[in-house]
């Protein structure tokens, strides 16, 4: 292929990855000097060094978090999972409807009949099929963004108390073992305003899985972990992730309006 087609090329591609400003500079070199093969040669290196730097650039800003929404990205209390946890419900209320076309509506293709096929992971027997689903995804259609979260320390502490307490003794719901609601482990650590609420998510093995799961919301009536997600006086969250001897793993979040820390 000849020198000047390969150009061509370059520019084309480059377009897309580079601003205007910088071409423009190389395209003024360009009519500078005659273009004999030797500075053919030149001009051509240089959109290739373009070219890589562009795709080195998107490749990074794919790869880096959102800083508004990572707001665990500094607490010292929180293991790598549960920061993570805390970015991926920020995610979702960042932009629902937009977070459901891109991670919830692919998985409608994974069921066959009430077996979730969930990427990567075991097959799960649900007990509303894909319908669950399909209902969560219209429900998210239209929902408008929601205020970001920011972790807490002592709702942290209170939804760790609850994820040691069901990692030894196996059972699930919101009762701990020593007969202690939510509001009793909460109230241990601090007052709260405006409103609580705790959801538990058993059997997830990502930050984004665990969030699915409790959005589709399968077999809970009430879809009472979605709302709790799509609640917009939420504000604070504490998150606490652990094994559990029955579905592996399990994460407890506590939420609430406001938070003060005792």
């Amino acid at each position: 292929m000849k020198t000047g087609k390969l150009l061509a090329i370059l520019k084309n591609n480059v377009e897309s990855v580079i601003p205007k400003s910088s071409r423009n500079l190389i395209e003024d070199a360009e009519k500078k000097f005659s273009m004999t093969s030797e500075s053919e040669s030149m001009i051509m290196k240089v959109w290739i060094v373009l070219l890589f730097i562009g795709i080195a650039c998107l490749v990074s800003a794919g790869n880096s978090k959102n800083d508004e929404l990572n707001t665990a990205a500094n607490v010292n209390y929180l293991t790598a999972i549960e920061k993570e946890i805390v970015y991926e419900i920020n995610r979702f209320r960042s932009n629902p409807s937009e977070y459901s076309v891109e991670y919830l509506v692919p998985l409608t293709e994974y069921y066959d009949k009430k077996v979730f096929h969930y990427p990567n992971d075991k097959p799960i027997v649900t007990k509303e099929g894909v319908r669950a689903l399909k209902e969560c995804i219209r429900n998210l259609r239209d929902a408008s963004p929601l205020p970001i979260i920011y972790p807490s320390l002592g709702l942290t502490r209170a939804a760790n108390d609850h994820v040691k307490d069901q990692g030894k003794s196996g059972k699930t719901g919101h009762k701990g073992g020593d007969y202690s609601s939510s509001k009793d482990r909460i109230e241990r650590y601090g007052n709260w305003n405006i409103s609580i609420a705790e959801n538990i998510s058993y059997g997830g093995v990502t930050p984004r899985q665990i969030l699915i799961f409790l959005l589709i919301d399968d077999g809970v009536r009430d879809r009472g972990h979605r709302k709790t997600l799509l609640n917009p006086d939420f504000k604070t969250v504490g998150v606490a992730f652990g094994k559990h001897p029955v579905y592996e793993t399990m994460c407890v979040m506590d939420f609430a309006g406001a938070f003060t820390e005792k």
